[in-house]
């Protein structure tokens, strides 16, 4: 560190320990003086005092750290029990933040100020939210607890320990890759249900297929027709947000287009441009003729996802993994349109990213919109099979009917445009 930087990380520590302090300060600010064990000041020294003894050195002079931060732990300790004592009152949250002050104030002498700083952002931000996190809480039902713990147990215990190597035929397979799409698919259903109870049915489901939809319309689809399939709230709705999660898929690859293979983009945008036109006035459509359906069905008895379609959809994933690496390998270059299709079956920006790599001049820039548009149609044209064989032909349909009509605007704009 130069002369200057101690000081800066030390500043940064007493900044630190007054963030924090002020939110604690403002919690407490109708107790009567004298009777909270810390406020404002007490904070930012705690803050300052981490600071100091990052600055000592932990490794240099453990003792002195030791005395420090072992006397600063009892007297707050110290005060949370004599406020037990004096007004019966169990409360740690006041003692955790200044123990955490104090921690995040050493941290940002020890070389992590951008770490320590955006812990303290965050501390202050759940701190502040009390009011809301509680009256979350008591929201809950039972079935939304082993929800919780069941998406934890997919996501966070079984994602992170499977090998990131690829095994199986041509090496296709990749155990952690496969899982994603589990986690993906179940995610975006608990999303959706979510935000069902938070903002309704209808504009919990648009929202959930809006912003889903950018990442992967094809789990969308599969999650919502699980829900039509259950009967898990409006059909019209629900139909709807597969729709409307079409449309940003469209959206999306004209995006990534301009980014990763302009080349293809006004081709491709004569094609998908009105396909997703198409989607988004189904989606419209379909919500404006929701409103006896919303009015009737509810939204809290559902489950909130389901493993099994989950897994059978890793399982699709799994075979089309094989058979674009069996494309790759026995066709090569001269198979390059073959190739993008199919690895746009049910990654559409996997196409486009393929696109983009090519070597130039290897695909006319004339036929380079046909050949991304090609697997954007059967990608609509998969993810319409999906909601037919989830949710059925009567409830399946419905659902189908928007991606089935984009499908066909598209060779249509393509013969209209030539």
């Amino acid at each position: 560190m130069t002369d200057l930087a101690p000081a800066l990380a030390l500043a940064l520590s007493l900044a630190i320990g007054l963030l924090i302090g002020t939110e604690r300060g403002w919690q407490s600010r109708s107790e009567a003086p004298g009777t909270r064990v810390a406020g404002v000041r007490t904070f930012g020294l705690l803050g300052l005092l981490g600071g100091v003894v990052g600055l000592i050195g932990i490794d240099a002079h453990p003792a002195i750290a030791a005395v420090l931060l072992v006397g600063a732990a009892a007297a707050l300790v110290g005060g949370y029990l004599h406020d037990i004592r004096i007004d019966g009152q169990v409360s740690a949250t006041f003692t955790i933040a200044a123990l955490l002050t104090l921690a995040l104030g050493l941290l940002a002498t020890s070389g992590y100020s951008a770490l320590a700083v955006a812990t303290a952002a965050t501390a202050t931000l759940l701190l502040s939210m009390r009011h809301e996190l509680h009256s979350w809480l008591r929201r809950l039902s039972d079935v939304d607890i082993r929800a919780i713990a069941r998406f934890a147990i997919i996501a966070a215990a079984i994602l992170p320990l499977l090998p990131d190597q690829n095994y199986g035929p041509y090496q296709a397979w990749n155990p952690q890759h496969l899982w994603l799409v589990v986690v993906l698919v179940t995610g975006f259903s608990f999303a959706g249900y979510a935000a069902n109870r938070l903002w309704g049915q209808t504009r919990g489901t648009l929202a959930t297929a809006a912003i889903t939809g950018m990442y992967s319309s094809t789990a969308v689809t599969l999650a919502l027709s699980r829900r039509l399939q259950t009967g898990d709230g409006s059909p019209s709705v629900l139909s709807a947000g597969v729709a409307l999660a079409s449309a940003m898929m469209f959206v999306r690859v004209l995006v990534l287009c301009a980014v990763l293979a302009p080349v293809a983009l006004p081709g491709l945008s004569l094609i998908v441009g009105p396909a997703a036109l198409v989607a988004a006035g189904f989606a419209v459509w379909l919500v404006r003729n929701s409103r006896a359906e919303a009015a009737g069905s509810g939204v809290e008895g559902g489950n909130p996802f389901e493993l099994l379609p989950a897994l059978g959809f890793a399982l699709v994933v799994a075979i089309l993994a094989v058979a674009v690496r069996w494309a790759e390998i026995r066709f090569g270059g001269a198979g390059a349109a073959t190739l993008i299709a199919l690895s746009g079956a049910f990654d559409v920006d996997a196409a486009i990213v393929t696109m983009g790599g090519l070597p130039a001049g290897m695909i006319d820039p004339a036929i380079a919109g046909v050949v991304l548009a090609l697997p954007i149609l059967i990608n609509t044209l998969f993810k319409a099979g999906i909601a037919i064989v989830s949710a059925g032909w009567r409830k399946g349909g419905r659902a189908a009917i928007p991606l089935l009509a984009s499908s066909a605007v598209m060779p249509l704009a393509y013969w209209l445009t030539r």
